[in-house]
């Protein structure tokens, strides 16, 4: 088949072999390019979509951007059940297998580094909402012929409504404070963390207030007591809702080599587009119905999404 290379991820050798229906972006399915001992997951796309000119054109589109982040993702997942893969950016794309090779090639110290640090591991999501409060009911109407309702002097307006401000501010400062110690709690079981900026709920869509938003990266033996402690913590703090998402393979601690390759076609044009289409895509792959689409950080495929 002919096309350009849409490359996933770099992982080393594996034994165990990937879901025999596994398809990837395009329809096309991944297979593995051997070079100098590591293993670059690539598939053909066309031209006609993954030229610089029409790729820049669809990083536009959001539904063709989460259609191709879910393909991607699908990969990424596939590989991190059996290895532990490097994912590389969303939209990475090369004219050929040649300059695949030439990109493991220049870049091959810095990958097995990345790998060795993260070989058998995995990253786990942890999200934490502040439930909205419910506006207060709105006094009914007195029937016709009964006692006209008092109305509030502007003296008493005005104390509700700092009592109401001051009711606010106490519920997202425990909210913070609730965060702030998960996070530490949490950290400190995981051999490394990262704080991502809180997700936008108007664009998320994601009801509440999201006060944490972190990445946890854990070895994979460690993960189901991992999760087990994220579990105990899901009622200590009434109001506050706790998600949790992954395994996922460890986008937030791939470093710059990672989210540095630029393809050979279209170069940097894949920063364009947006990581949270990752993390949407990760959570639609896991099979979460909660959409996790919003404008947090930059850089596809990056998770979840996750």
């Amino acid at each position: 088949m002919t096309g350009l290379r849409y490359v996933y991820a770099v992982c080393r050798p594996f034994g165990a072999a990937l879901q025999s229906q596994l398809t990837g972006v395009a329809g096309d399915p991944p297979r593995l390019l051997h070079h100098h001992g590591l293993i670059a997951v690539v598939s053909h796309v066309p031209e006609r979509d993954f030229a610089e000119k029409p790729l820049r054109a669809h990083l536009e589109d959001l539904d063709w951007l989460t259609r191709t982040a879910r393909a991607h993702q699908g990969v990424i997942d596939a590989l991190t059940v059996v290895t532990t893969p490097l994912p590389l950016r969303l939209g990475t794309v090369f004219r050929d297998d040649s300059g695949v090779r030439v990109m493991i090639e220049e870049r091959e110290d810095a990958f097995r580094r990345a790998l060795d640090r993260l070989e058998g591991r995995v990253e786990w999501g942890v999200k934490v909402y502040a439930e909205t409060e419910e506006p207060e009911p709105t006094p009914e109407r007195p029937e016709t012929g009964g006692p006209a309702q008092k109305a509030l002097s502007g003296r008493d307006y005005l104390r509700q409504r700092r009592q109401q401000a001051r009711a606010h501010e106490d519920r997202w400062q425990r909210a913070e404070e609730f965060a702030s110690r998960l996070h530490e709690t949490l950290s400190s079981y995981a051999e490394d963390s990262r704080l991502h900026a809180p997700q936008n709920a108007a664009l998320s869509g994601a009801p509440g207030r999201n006060v944490l938003n972190a990445a946890y990266l854990v070895p994979r033996a460690d993960s189901e007591e991992f999760v087990e402690l994220v579990d105990r913590t899901k009622d200590e703090a009434p109001g506050m809702r706790v998600e949790l998402t992954g395994p996922w393979a460890a986008y937030s601690f791939a470093g710059d080599i990672a989210g540095n390759v630029a393809g050979d076609v279209a170069g940097d044009v894949s920063k364009d587009a947006k990581r949270d289409v990752s993390e949407d895509a990760k959570r639609d792959v896991s099979g979460d119905a909660e959409r996790d689409v919003s404008g947090d950080a930059e850089d596809a495929a990056g998770e979840e999404d996750r």
